[in-house]
């Protein structure tokens, strides 16, 4: 979560504007419509067929579609990502995070980062 914090907050900055987190808490998935609305569909799709690679498993996502009109598009993150990337509590500290009044805990802006004196 430090590491997510962090790169948000670099986002932000790119960007130069802010960022809307907002969760689920634990044991409420079961009302995410959009869970109810994909996965399901998803899993329907490719019931039966052997997930024997990322390429079957993203081709199968993406050829999930509804009578509703519900399209998916998927794609295979071929990146590396190193493990155990250790984030300092001044880098933690340095995240301009605005918790918010309703689940602070689970909702939260992250605002981009002053630019500096000139």
């Amino acid at each position: 979560m430090r590491l997510w914090k962090l790169q948000l907050q670099r986002l932000a900055d790119d960007l130069r504007m802010p960022i809307t987190v907002c969760h689920l808490p634990p044991g409420t998935s079961k009302w995410n419509r959009i869970e109810h609305r994909l996965f399901s569909f998803i899993t329907a799709n490719w019931r039966g067929k052997p997930l024997i690679s990322h390429k079957v498993i993203v081709e199968l996502i993406a050829a999930t579609t509804t009578d509703a009109g519900l399209k998916v598009r998927s794609q295979l993150d071929t990146n590396t990502y190193p493990a155990g990337v250790k984030v300092s509590e001044a880098e933690l500290q340095a995240v301009n995070l605005v918790r918010h009044a309703f689940d602070g805990d689970w909702n939260c802006t992250i605002q981009p980062s002053a630019p500096p004196p000139t």
